[in-house]
Parts: C-alpha cells; sequence; structure tokens
C-alpha cells in the first residue's frame, strides 16, 4: 500500500512539475531562442494567399507604390514631369490623402473575392513606407485612414469581414521604416545610434496592431536600412511568441533587418518575388506581384503587363513543389474597387484549385521536384499514414496525348489517373525509367480544367 502511494505521488509530482515547466517556457529575445519556435501548421498547409496593396500611393496610381520616393528623393524625370504636368507647382504627397477616398470599399465584397480565389490566408498592407496607417493609430495623428481619407477604418472592417464570412486566415503587412518622418530621418542620421522613431512610433504600432485586431501573420519590412538592434526585433518577437493574444497561431516573415533577412524569422521571404527553384531547409514564401511592374495599382497598366494564368500556374506549381508558399499581390484603385483582371485570376485560380486542390493544400515536397525526363512537371505528395499519394503537375497537355514521367519507380498496383476526371489511365513502364501515361482522347467539354493538369499516382515504390 505504501509503495502504491509512494508510486502515486512521484508520478503526480512528475505530471504536474512538467505542465509547469512547459507553462512557464518563455522565448528569449535572441534568434536562437525565437526560431526554436514551431511554425504554427496552418501556415505551410495554407499554400496560397494573397497580397493586398493599398494606401495614398493608389491616388496618383502612377509609378509604382515608392511614389513618394521616387519622386522626391531618386527625383525620377517621368513622375518630376508627370506632377509637372497635371498638379500645381506647390502640390505635396500629403495632399493627395484626402483624395484617398475608398468610397466603393465594401469589404464584404472583398471577402467573397477572397474566398473565390481559394487562398487560404491574405495579407493586408497595414501600413506602406509613406507612413499612412490603414486603422485610426493612436501614434499617427492626422496621418491615417480614419482622420484623412477614408474616414473609416479599413483594418478592422477587412478583418471583420474576412473572419465572419471565410475560413481565410488574416495578416498583415507593416513597414517598419517612413521614409519622411523626421524621427527616422534624425535617428538615421545620428547612424541608428539613436532609437526615438522605433520607441514612439513603430514598436508603439506593432503592439497596437496585435492587441486590436489579432493578427495570424505579422508581415514585416523596411527593414533593410539597418540592424535588427535598432528595429528592437526580437525583443518584440518575444512578446508576440510569449504574451500576446496571438503567441499560439501568429506566424512571422525574416524582414526584421539588414541581417535577418533569408536568416531567421517564422519564415523565409527574403526578397519580393524570391523563388529558390529548389527545396530549402527553412519554410519559404514567394510574394509575387500580378502586375509585373508595381504592387500598387496603375491605372496605366497594360494587358501584357499583368501575368497569364498560365504563368500564375506555373509559379504555383513550381513554388508549392519545392516546398514555399505563393502570396499573390493585388493593387485595389483608390476608391476601394478590385479591378476586372485581379477578380478574373483570382476566380480562375479559385477554379483551379477547386478540382486540383489535392495536390496543393497541405501537401509535402516528394523526392523530386521536377521530373528527370520531361521539362515543366513538377511534383507534391500527400501522405496519409503508410499511404502516399504523388501528384505529377504538368504545365502543358501532351501533343500525342502519352507523357513520360522519369522519376516515379512504379509497382504492379501503380494507378495512374487525373484530379477532376472519372477513370484510371493507362501506362506501361518506360525502356529509360520511369513510367509512359497514355492520356485517353478527352473532349475539351469533358477536361478537368482549361490549363495545367494533374495527374495522381498511387502505389509506387518511391
Amino acid at each position: 500500500m505504501e509503495k502504491t502511494i509512494t508510486l502515486s505521488v512521484v508520478l503526480t509530482f512528475f505530471v504536474v512539475t512538467n505542465i509547469l515547466n512547459v507553462s512557464c517556457f518563455k522565448y528569449e529575445p535572441n534568434w536562437e531562442s525565437l526560431d526554436s519556435r514551431p511554425l504554427p501548421s496552418w501556415y505551410d498547409e495554407a499554400k496560397i494567399g494573397i497580397f493586398i496593396t493599398w494606401g495614398v500611393f493608389s491616388v496618383p496610381s502612377f509609378g509604382t507604390e515608392w511614389f513618394w520616393w521616387t519622386w522626391k528623393e531618386v527625383k525620377n524625370p517621368a513622375l518630376v514631369d508627370f506632377m509637372k504636368k497635371n498638379y500645381r507647382p506647390d502640390f505635396t504627397y500629403p495632399d493627395f490623402a484626402p483624395q484617398f477616398t475608398a468610397e466603393f470599399f465594401n469589404a464584404n465584397e472583398w471577402a467573397e473575392i477572397l474566398k473565390s480565389s481559394g487562398a487560404k490566408y491574405v495579407v493586408l498592407v497595414s501600413k506602406h513606407c509613406e507612413g499612412f496607417p490603414l486603422w485610426p493609430s493612436n501614434y499617427s495623428w492626422n496621418w491615417n485612414s480614419m482622420d484623412v481619407g477614408p474616414k473609416r477604418d479599413i483594418v478592422g472592417e477587412l478583418a471583420k469581414a474576412v473572419r465572419s464570412k471565410t475560413d481565410i486566415h488574416f495578416g498583415m503587412y507593416h513597414s517598419l521604416l517612413e521614409w519622411f518622418n523626421p524621427l527616422y530621418i534624425q535617428d538615421r542620421e545620428n547612424g541608428f545610434k539613436t532609437q526615438d522613431f522605433v520607441r514612439t512610433k513603430t514598436m508603439p504600432e506593432l503592439y497596437e496592431l496585435v492587441n486590436r485586431y489579432e493578427p495570424d501573420i505579422i508581415w514585416s519590412d523596411g527593414d533593410w536600412t539597418t540592424t535588427d538592434v535598432y528595429w528592437n526585433a526580437t525583443n518584440f518577437l518575444a512578446w508576440l511568441y510569449n504574451e500576446s493574444p496571438v503567441k499560439d497561431k501568429v506566424c512571422v516573415n525574416d524582414r526584421w533587418g539588414s541581417n535577418i533577412r533569408c536568416k531567421h524569422g517564422g519564415f523565409l521571404n527574403c526578397n519580393d518575388k524570391y523563388n529558390p527553384g529548389v527545396l530549402n531547409k527553412k519554410k519559404w514564401e514567394n510574394c509575387m506581384e500580378m502586375d509585373r511592374y508595381s504592387w500598387g495599382y496603375r491605372r496605366n497598366a497594360r494587358l501584357a503587363d499583368y501575368f497569364s494564368m498560365h504563368e500564375l500556374l506555373s509559379e504555383v506549381a513550381e513554388t508549392v513543389s519545392t516546398g514555399g508558399n505563393i502570396l499573390i499581390n493585388i493593387g485595389p484603385t483608390k476608391d476601394g474597387m478590385i479591378i476586372p483582371i485581379y477578380q478574373e485570376r483570382l476566380k480562375q485560380l479559385g477554379s483551379w484549385l477547386g478540382v486540383n486542390g489535392e495536390a496543393i493544400y497541405g501537401s509535402k515536397p516528394w523526392s523530386h521536384q521536377n521530373d528527370t525526363i520531361t521539362k515543366n512537371i513538377w511534383y507534391t505528395s500527400q501522405i496519409a499514414g503508410a499511404d502516399i499519394s504523388v501528384y505529377a503537375i504538368l504545365l502543358f497537355w501532351p501533343t500525342d496525348n502519352k507523357v513520360i514521367l522519369g522519376a516515379p519507380v512504379s509497382s504492379s498496383s501503380t494507378i495512374v489517373s487525373m484530379l477532376g476526371y472519372v477513370g484510371n489511365f493507362d501506362w506501361k513502364p518506360n525502356p529509360g525509367g520511369g513510367i509512359e501515361v497514355t492520356i485517353p482522347p478527352i473532349t475539351m467539354n469533358k477536361l478537368p480544367c482549361n490549363d495545367v493538369w494533374v495527374l495522381k499516382l498511387e502505389n509506387l515504390l518511391n
């Protein structure tokens, strides 16, 4: 009896001690500790995100979202001439803000458009490098979307709509620097040995955003002028992971200092349009614009400037195959409209994912990322216990209805089918390795999708 009681006490003590140790664990404000935090699983499973670049720069909608900097600092001749021809001589960039009206912005409509894309997360630019917050910030008096222009809490409205109408995770982009903020300029002139801007502007804003809107992603930017020490990044992230209301679900990127990019953080996106084309040891993201020349809306964009659907799906296939997520940018107009070509691309993406999402959402990289014989074929896989299904994403339609897959090692029970099509396909071993798949004649109206097709391979030996 005494031995039983003693054993029970010891076991109870062990369990309680372990629970206390877990509950008391704190990430320390250094990169070794912060990088030890597991990335919340939802992010890797999501694969597809939409980025929304919106701000005062959407008023001139000429050049890029870097309009203010390119006009005043770089003095780009095209922008200088544009301003000279269209605005009075004493016109300043802040004069654009009252014209950022957002009168057609309907958060519920945006949520439905985002839902139609098949995306699983969205990242809204809450404040770009121009320093104009899309929420009523207590740290940006008379220069935010409630005080000037829309007179609305853009972040709050979209967060509410996305959460109430979709299963999409809501995230926010936030620029650490502000090009022309006097406090930032003074810190820069001091060699970043002072931190007045960070102490009174950047960090208070970040805490405000997290506590008020509880985002699933903090997508940091504007870090490139100096190191993480100036930005006080590690202290903020330690609070975010240990004490914030989103500590268990939030994901962050790697843009926390010029010395941090592509090294530390929750996931890597290094530079814009980052796509290594090979597997990376750390989770990464390809953040790409749909307009090749600007993240913000451009009034003078041509049709050829936008990614075609085939180009977009090719990016999706290559990115997901090599272990990345893809974050696809759209730029709304100053009055709050998502222009038709963006809407069309997003709906086309959603239609394709409706057929082929099995090869994308929650997928894992396979032993091969692209095929060993045939070009323009990318692989993903799904693992369910001991069973592995492999997906060959074809960026082309075989002209003779035959395709050679060099990477798979077949077995006598291998099954080949196409997502969205009823029935299995014939195949035979290929003399040079892999298998040769014969696709039966399929009329156009019976094709599961119009571009980029996915073969499902079951019961392989690799």
